[in-house]
Order: C-alpha cells, then structure tokens, then sequence
C-alpha cells in the first residue's frame, strides 16, 4: 500500500510542477521555459521542505532539555535540517517507491540473521542503505511490510512472526536479530512480549519513541494513537498502549535491547522518550529521525551490536 501511495504522491508533485510552469509561463509571463521549469520544481521542493522544518519547530518546542555543550550551533543546526530534508527526500521520492526489497540469504553466512522492520508510513525499501552495509558483511536479512497502514501495532506481530520463521528456516538458525526503526521498535517489543524471547537474540532499535512522541498527535491511524506523547514535555505521560506494554516487561527482555536514538531528533519529542530504562541507550547528536537509518555512524552502531550479539548468542 504505502508502495503505491508514494507513487501516487510523486505523480501529483509532478502534475503540481506542470501546474505551476504553465501558471509561470501564462499569468506571470515568465518569458524563459527553462527558469519557469525550476521556478516550478523550485516550489515543490520548497512546501516539502517547508514540512520538514515544520517538524522541527514542534520538535523544538516539546524538546528535551540538554546542556549547553550538547546544544547545537546555528551552521550545525541548519545543517541537520539539511541533512534530514535530503535523506526524506531520497527514501520518500526513491527508496519507497522504487526499491522496497523482501531480503536476502547469504551465501557464506556470518553471525546471526536480521529482521528490519520499519516505522510509521514507510517501507521496506526505509532500509536500502542499510540492506548494502548487510550484503558487504554477508548477513542473511530480511524485511517485513507492516500492513495495514493505518492499524494497531497488535496487528503487525502475526507478518512479523511468519518473517522470524521465514528468516530461521532459510537460514538454519534457531535465533535472529531485530533492528527497528521508529514505530518498528515498538512492533518489535510487543513482538518480545507474545513470544517471550525465544526467537530473539537482540532487539536493535534506531529512533524508537518508547515513551511516545506529541508528532504522533499530528499524525492519522490507530498505531498513532498508541504512540501518542499526551501533555507536554516535562509533565506529560505516554499513551495507554505504551503503559500496558511497559509494564509486561521484564529486566530480561528490557536487556536484549539496544536502543540507538539522536538527542535532535526531529519526530520524537521529547527526545528522552528514545531512552528506555533497562537497556543499552546509545545516545548520538546532529541527526534527524529520517537520516539516522542512512547515516553512516548510526549504521556502524548498529553492525557493531548485531556483531556483539551474534558472539554471545
């Protein structure tokens, strides 16, 4: 769905171009065919950005305070923005659309297989980069689709579980390795939670809002509204759904997670919502939500953890 629904929103941009070249070109009587072209792409790129900065500022508003020494400078912070706008643009008007992927089984296997599952509005085709880095270091993976969209987070664990056993069949081994972003982390903790661990070796999540975030009171679908921040930053309290999930846990299922997440991000706010008591936080600066599955310190990180925990699984 979601495959075809970033097709769909590539289409509309482009007939929104052709729109606004002929407006240029007959009421503005932009006299130049090739200026009018880029005035006409220049505006799209502009709204879109405009979204993306937009996230930013209610971001900021429900920040999480940090101190001056991890507070970023004006170049710094423009470059963030910058940074985050260029990787929403590749996944959204590429990687989505054109190169969502099912896996692949390495031929030499080394260490354990991994699961990537995606987060809120996105696809398989979130992790190519990431797909690349597992092919260098022939790491059987595979991906998953979270269908339906807009569903709860309960609905996803039945696609996921059928992935777990795909993935340890094709390959032999009887544990795998979850890296997660976003929403997928949460999938992936309800997962841990319905099979108690027997399955999983290591759940690796990249931006994870474990505690909530209050963009996803922005945001459409019953998976939103479990990952709903509710009141401000320093007074407010996670979602129902989030509490419930908290509170099935253990110290032995919270210690199979590695929880990767950016102390600037963008879409989770308050950012300390990513840190979650009982596991590994590894905490990073300068990264949007969007850019951190395609940076290349986050995904030296997570390699690092799929390799420690194939060596003790």
């Amino acid at each position: 769905m979601i495959t075809f629904l970033t097709q769909v929103l590539i289409v509309l941009q482009i007939v929104l171009s052709v729109g606004l070249y002929m407006l240029l070109r007959d009421l503005f009587l932009v006299g130049s065919i090739p200026l009018a072209w880029i005035l006409s792409f220049g505006i799209v790129l502009w709204i879109r950005f405009m979204l993306i900065a937009n996230t930013f500022f209610i971001a900021y508003r429900h920040r999480t305070p940090l101190p001056a020494k991890q507070q970023l400078a004006l170049k710094a912070a423009l470059r963030l923005l910058l940074q985050e706008f260029c990787a929403s643009m590749l996944v959204t008007s590429w990687h989505m659309p054109f190169r969502s992927f099912s896996g692949a089984i390495a031929s030499q296997v080394i260490g354990l297989p991994v699961l990537l599952i995606h987060g809120y509005g996105c696809n398989s085709g979130y992790w190519q980069c990431m797909r690349r880095r597992l092919v260098q270091r022939h790491i059987s993976h595979k991906a998953v689709d979270l269908e339906p969209l807009l569903g709860g987070i309960d609905d996803y664990l039945a696609g996921v579980d059928q992935a777990v056993e795909t993935l340890c069949k094709a390959t032999g081994q009887e544990q795998i390795i979850i890296l997660a972003h976003s929403m997928g982390g949460l999938v992936a903790r309800a997962y841990l939670r319905k099979c108690s661990g027997r399955r999983i070796a290591k759940i690796i999540t990249v931006g994870t809002p474990h505690h909530g975030t209050v963009l996803a009171n922005f945001s459409i679908g019953i998976n939103s509204l479990q990952m709903r921040w509710c009141g401000d930053a320093e007074h407010g309290q996670p979602s129902e759904w989030l509490r419930n999930l908290a509170g099935s846990e253990d110290a032995a299922s919270r210690a199979l997670i590695t929880s990767i997440y950016s102390l600037h991000d963008n879409i989770v706010a308050p950012q300390r919502s990513c840190h979650l008591p009982g596991a590994k936080n590894i905490a990073i600066p300068g990264i949007g939500h969007v850019a951190l599955g395609l940076h290349p310190a986050v995904q030296a990180l997570a390699l690092e953890e799929i390799k420690l925990a194939a060596e003790h699984g």
